[in-house]
């Protein structure tokens, strides 16, 4: 994809600046990277550092969004039939399935979360059958006829998936690999798999930030990449217009009421927006289409707030779309060294300085710390931490039954260590003076006067692990900025994209 200036493209560059505050001065939001995209020209691409151009990100939901692709490949090769029920292409589970609803629902509920359950089935899918989701899937009796009710159930994805690589005969990055990945010139990349052999679908590819942009322009160009026709332009059409409303109906109480963006109705892995549709993920990924300006957003980050993210896209960046060309002006240059210069804010800052070396340096070196015992265990936690002194440097080791994860300690700046096969991480912090309030209690580091204090950024995911640790308790307590989505048996080392493939 070839770069413009802002103002070739008729976009005001000050409004994509004035986005850029407003994530930045927004403590919700920590975004990670952002690309946006007009009249097939990138107009402006940045990541904050420790992330970077080239390295994958956990996409979460937005994986759907390329599993709606390979149905489409599959539908115009004929692998698979919208209107076929989905119990056709598993056979071997037709005497298991004797609800007459589970065995009328078609290819095309599962596609677009209207499978007729009014809630998602993964807890239960899983507990009928842990061994097979799509057997344990259709053995979930849908509370409505199939294509009467939404509801955002991932297992249809993980179905709408199986169904594509039970008949291609292929994991679903080989089956792209040749139809989407290579005319995109997009890396290998990985995709998680449950069983092995079969990539999740609704969840677990990591891409970067490019490959999410590319993806998009193709939808805006209604499925067609450079001179050729690579997904046909019905599926665009038909994937990315509302096949069932969202919105709550009446006589239903949703737990949480519907936000604006997630009430306009839902397509074949997409979702309508207030201006476009847009695939999205867990945690702010996002991959925006406004045909009405003829742009994309591509966009990462760590938010639980993504409505409140799509507002400051739509208050700050649709206007800056102008109808022509402008004139160079000021804006783009400081726009450009505003990108150069985005980052992630560490932990030591001016107000809270942190120092590179503690006070009592033998205390530390070969600390060996314990979790706190009130220590949550509900996403994966290291189960020791290690501190250590290499001459002049400090390094800081995670350790769980997966292994260490050891890593340089960065101080005022984010220090990156990937030493394969832990995954790649970014470090940051240092030691505190204590604040003075004499607290000596086992549940609290604070006022110890020696405290270290350290965030870990996994950088293939949107997860961040903020650690504060005590050598004269041997504890240390940790917490996440956005819990990573993970069973229970998941450990720090699946914090990584596999290794890829296709």
């Amino acid at each position: 994809m070839q770069t413009s200036s802002p103002s070739q493209q008729g976009v005001d560059a000050d409004g994509i600046l004035r986005l850029i505050d407003a994530l930045d001065a927004d403590p919700g939001q920590n975004p990670h990277s952002l690309m946006i995209v007009r009249h097939g020209r990138i107009v402006a691409s940045g990541w904050w550092a420790p992330y970077a151009r080239d390295r994958p990100h956990l996409l979460y939901s937005l994986s759907k969004s390329f599993t709606s692709t390979a149905a489409a490949f599959a539908v115009a090769e004929g692998l698979i039939d919208l209107d076929t029920p989905v119990i056709d292409y598993f056979p071997e589970f037709a005497d298991d399935i004797v609800d007459p609803r589970s065995r009328s629902m078609l290819v095309r509920h599962v596609a677009s979360m209207s499978s007729g359950h009014t809630s998602d089935t993964l807890d239960a899918a899983m507990a009928n059958d842990p061994t097979n989701l799509v057997r344990g899937f259709l053995l979930v009796p849908p509370d409505r006829d199939p294509g009467t009710i939404f509801a955002y159930n991932q297992p249809a994805t993980y179905t709408l998936a199986a169904i594509i690589q039970k008949r291609a005969g292929q994991t679903l990055v080989e089956y792209l690999r040749p139809r989407l990945f290579d005319p995109l010139d997009l890396p290998p990349l990985g995709w998680q798999e449950v069983p092995a052999g079969r990539n999740l679908g609704f969840t677990g590819l990591h891409a970067p930030t490019d490959a999410i942009a590319r993806l998009g322009q193709l939808y805006l160009s209604r499925g067609r990449w450079g001179e050729t026709q690579l997904i046909p332009a019905e599926w665009v059409d038909d994937a990315t217009h509302a096949h069932i409303p969202t919105a709550a109906e009446p006589g239903i109480t949703p737990t949480t009421p519907p936000l604006p963006d997630w009430s306009l109705g839902y397509g074949f892995q997409f979702w309508i927006s207030q201006h476009g549709y847009r695939g999205d993920g867990a945690f702010g990924q996002f991959c925006v289409v406004l045909p009405e300006h003829d742009a994309v957003i591509a966009f990462t980050g760590a938010t639980v707030e993504m409505q409140r993210t799509l507002e400051l896209f739509w208050q700050h960046l649709v206007p800056a779309f102008g109808s022509e060309p402008r004139e160079r002006t000021g804006a783009d240059q400081r726009l450009l060294d505003r990108l150069a210069d985005l980052r992630v804010a560490p932990v030591s800052t001016p107000k809270r300085m942190l120092q590179p070396h503690p006070a009592r340096s033998a205390d530390w070196e070969h600390a060996h710390l314990q979790p706190l015992p009130s220590a949550p265990r509900n996403a994966p936690t290291p189960e020791a931490v290690e501190v250590l002194r290499v001459g002049d440097e400090w390094r800081i080791a995670l350790v769980d039954a997966s292994g260490r994860i050891e890593a340089r300690l960065g101080n005022g700046d984010w220090a990156v260590t990937h030493e394969a096969p832990a995954p790649p991480v970014a470090v940051e912090g240092g030691w505190s003076s204590g604040n003075g309030n004499g607290r000596n209690d086992s549940d609290s580091h604070d006022g110890d006067g020696d405290t270290l204090r350290f965030d870990v950024i996994f950088l293939e995911t949107p997860h961040r692990l903020r650690l504060t640790c005590s050598a004269r308790k041997g504890t240390f307590a940790a917490s996440w900025s956005t819990v990573p989505l993970a069973d229970a048996s998941a450990r720090l080392h699946d914090l990584q994209s596999p290794s890829p493939r296709g």
